[in-house]
C-alpha cells in the first residue's frame, strides 16, 4: 500500500507541474512510509529441524542459505563451476530471474557488490559435496540446484511442493525463504563481524541495506557488557585503597590540590 501511494503521489506531482491539477491531493501524513513487520530469525537448532525435513535434494540449499546467506536468485542459477569444495568457496556471478510470461532470465547480481566469493564453514562443506555427488550433473555449467525433473528451481512450485511440507514437519509455519538469508546475517553478526564484513558477506552496496538485517544478539550483548565489565574492573581495583598503584601513589590527585589550595 504504501509503495502504491508513493506511485500515486509521484504521478499527482507531476499532474501539478503540468499544470493539469492545482494541488496534489495525496496529503495523508506518513502514508509513504513502509511498515513492514519485523521477519523472524531462526535459532541454530531450528535451521537444523528445517534441513532434516526438507530432504535429501534441497538439504544443501538450505544450509547455503542460511550458512552462505545466499539469495534465492544466486543458489537457483549456481553451476558447478562456480563451488569449489575443496577450498569451502562459492564464487556467485549470477543471479536467477522469472519471466512475467513465463521462463527464465539468468543476468548479473543486483548489484556490483553482488559479484562476490563467499567462504562456507567447514562444518557444512560435507553436505555440499553428498548433495554435488548425488544431484548435480557432472558439468561445470551444470545447476547445483534443480527439480527431480533436472530443470531449474521454480519458486512457486518449490514453495507448493517441497517449502510449506518441511516447515509443516519442522513446526515452522509462517517462515520465508528469504528468512533463512536473514538468520545468516544474524548468525554473521553475532560472531563479532564488521560491518564492512557483513556488507562484503551478503553482497550489499550500501550500509543502509547491511543494516536492515543487522540485529542485537542478548548473548552478543551480554558479552560484550561482561568485556567492557573487564575493562572497567581492571581500572576500578588500581583506584582501591591499599592497592599496589594507589599505594605507591601515596595521597590521590584530589587530596593533593586541596592541601596546595589550602596551604
Amino acid at each position: 500500500m504504501a509503495k502504491s501511494y508513493r506511485l500515486l503521489k509521484a504521478i499527482m506531482n507531476t499532474a501539478v507541474d503540468d499544470g493539469i491539477i492545482r494541488r496534489n491531493p495525496c496529503r495523508v501524513g506518513g502514508a509513504s512510509q513502509d511498515r513492514s513487520p519485523e521477519r523472524p530469525v531462526l535459532t541454530v537448532r531450528e535451521v537444523v529441524s528445517l534441513v532434516e525435513a526438507m530432504g535429501e535434494r534441497y538439504r544443501a540449499l538450505v544450509l547455503l542459505a542460511v550458512f552462505g546467506s545466499l539469495r534465492w536468485g544466486e543458489l537457483a542459477v549456481l553451476r558447478r563451476r562456480d563451488v569449489d569444495v575443496q577450498l569451502g568457496t562459492i564464487r556467485v556471478e549470477r543471479s536467477l530471474s522469472e519471466l512475467p510470461g513465463g521462463g527464465y532470465l539468468f543476468g548479473p547480481p543486483k548489484s556490483a557488490a553482488g559479484r562476490r566469493v563467499v567462504v562456507l564453514p567447514a562444518a557444512i562443506r560435507p553436505a555440499l559435496a553428498d548433495h554435488l555427488a548425488a544431484f548435480a550433473v557432472d558439468h561445470p555449467d551444470a545447476l547445483v540446484f534443480t527439480s527431480p525433473a533436472g530443470m531449474p528451481l521454480r519458486p512457486s512450485n518449490f514453495r507448493r511442493r517441497v517449502w510449506y511440507q518441511a516447515l509443516a514437519e519442522a513446526g515452522l509455519p509462517g517462515i520465508h525463504f528469504h528468512d533463512l538469508r536473514h538468520t545468516g546475517k544474524a548468525f554473521t553478526a553475532a560472531t563479532g563481524a564488521t560491518l564492512r564484513e557483513l556488507m562484503d558477506r551478503m553482497g550489499h552496496s550500501s550500509t543502509r541495506a547491511a543494516l536492515i538485517y543487522l540485529h542485537g544478539n542478548d548473548d552478543r550483548q551480554r558479552a560484550i557488557a561482561d568485556g567492557l565489565s573487564k575493562l572497567a574492573q581492571r581500572e576500578l581495583r588500581r583506584q582501591e585503597p591499599g592497592s599496589p598503584r594507589r599505594a605507591r601513589g601515596g595521597r590521590s590527585g584530589t587530596r593533593r590540590a586541596r592541601k596546595a589550595g589550602n596551604g
